[in-house]
């Protein structure tokens, strides 16, 4: 399945106001400044564009865009660019912002950015979308750049639709300018891994917390809710290293096996079955409240925002909470998570993975060298290890949560470089 950086999306407890609370929370335990404060929170840049589109059956039609630089402190800006009807203003303006947090906490050089067009893609035809994108990328000749902003896949968007944003630029610049974009195909100069770059990404810090919690991965048991890109490969990454995954879902239900499924069956059946585990006989259908209550060492949330919230999180069993999705928990479980005992390796480290790999293609796309996959592994797995042993060190000299140290890690890094900068005052 195609990779995609994992973005949050609006829904009824709002994750975008969940990370907010939990932002003020790591400003106040840091003791920020009010005036540093507001320039954390503040994006930098915000552009609204309207992108005039000749249909397929001849009328025009405008569609709103925007592209939001939240941070440039650390680097050139990055983020994706989705197509959603949902898509507004102050959606992608949170997303830019997460996007720096996600960025400064795995140590990447980079600030937080995002962009988006309401639209809705699934009903417009392939050439529609491509006079979207190219119209799109024109109007951000001035903001895009591979030293400036780079954008990526998102949701309703892919390597195609990279592939028309890069030869756009290009076209403009009169070069071909393959780092301006990453999560591009392989042969335009997309990076080898990216494809399981985030589910990666799961696996490591689910190890990297079972050995804080000195669980045996031989010995441990997992149910991941949610069998898109990161779930799938998040599960079968963990079942190789011996964890027994006892449990899946995805939109048509859960599935449980008490003795284990075999991921690489599953896959292969969602993949021949119209992309959905519907009918998987090696497992009993059961409801996804029951999946995530399951008595398992590791819970992997790999599916969409809030499903973890006050009303359920009392009835987790499992040891370790590893977010692939982003938003999974909505801050008003927090509290019970935390007095349960149960460690949480958060959305902004644990699905970070993905955004690790872009960076590599980016850096590939730059020195106009392909490095293995065995090397970007290897170099991938080290950056998210570290960040977790970061996020972890700081958790215990401030006595709080995992989650809460991973955005004091990345606060504390933006607002320090921005000091070192002489960027205020």
């Amino acid at each position: 399945m195609t990779y995609i950086e994992p973005a949050p999306i609006k829904d009824k407890e709002n994750p975008l106001e969940s990370m907010m609370q939990r932002f003020d929370a790591a400003v106040k335990i840091l003791g920020i400044s009010e005036e540093m404060y507001y320039i954390l929170k503040v994006p930098a840049r915000q552009v609204t564009v309207g992108l005039p589109v000749t249909m397929d059956n001849g009328a025009i039609k405008v569609f709103e865009g925007y592209r939001v630089i939240h941070s440039t402190i650390l680097g050139p800006s990055k983020g994706g660019i989705r197509f959603d009807p949902a898509v507004n203003i102050d959606e992608v303006r949170a997303l830019a912002a997460w996007m720096t947090w996600k960025c400064a906490v795995v140590d990447i050089p980079y600030g937080g950015a995002k962009g988006g067009i309401a639209c809705n893609p699934r009903e417009m035809s392939a050439g529609e979308m491509e006079r979207l994108m190219r119209a799109y990328t024109i109007s951000m000749l001035d903001i895009f750049g591979p030293d400036k902003d780079i954008p990526a896949p998102d949701m309703g968007t892919g390597p195609r639709e990279m592939a028309w944003l890069m030869d756009e630029y290009s076209k403009a610049k009169g070069m071909t300018v393959n780092a301006v974009v990453t999560g591009k195909p392989l042969v335009l100069g997309g990076s080898l891994g990216r494809t399981e770059a985030t589910g990666r990404g799961v696996m490591v810090s689910a190890l990297a917390g079972m050995e804080k919690l000195r669980l045996n991965p031989y010995r441990a048991t997992a149910a991941v809710q949610g069998f898109g890109n990161v779930g799938s490969w998040g599960a079968k990454l963990l079942q190789e290293k011996g964890v027994t995954i006892c449990g899946l879902s995805d939109i048509s239900g859960a599935y449980y096996n008490a003795k284990g499924i075999d991921i690489e069956k599953a896959m292969a059946y969602r993949n021949a079955n119209n992309g959905t585990l519907e009918g998987f006989k090696d497992a009993e259908l059961i409801t996804n409240e029951e999946l995530l209550a399951l008595n398992v060492d590791v819970l992997v949330p790999a599916a969409k925002e809030d499903v973890i919230t006050h009303e359920n999180a009392s009835k987790i069993q499992a040891k370790l909470i590893v977010e692939g999705a982003n938003g999974p928990t909505s801050a008003s479980a927090d509290d019970i998570i935390n007095e349960k005992g149960i460690m949480v390796v958060p959305d902004i480290l644990a699905n970070a993975g993905g955004v690790t790999v872009s960076y590599f293609e980016w850096v590939q796309n730059r020195i106009g060298y392909k490095w293995t996959l065995d090397r970007i592994n290897r170099r991938s797995d080290r950056m998210m290890k570290d960040a977790f042993d970061k996020v972890f060190e700081t958790s215990q000299k401030h006595g709080v949560s995992l989650r809460l140290a991973a955005y004091i890690v990345a606060i504390d890094k933006v607002a320090s470089t921005y000091k070192f900068r002489g960027g205020y005052g």
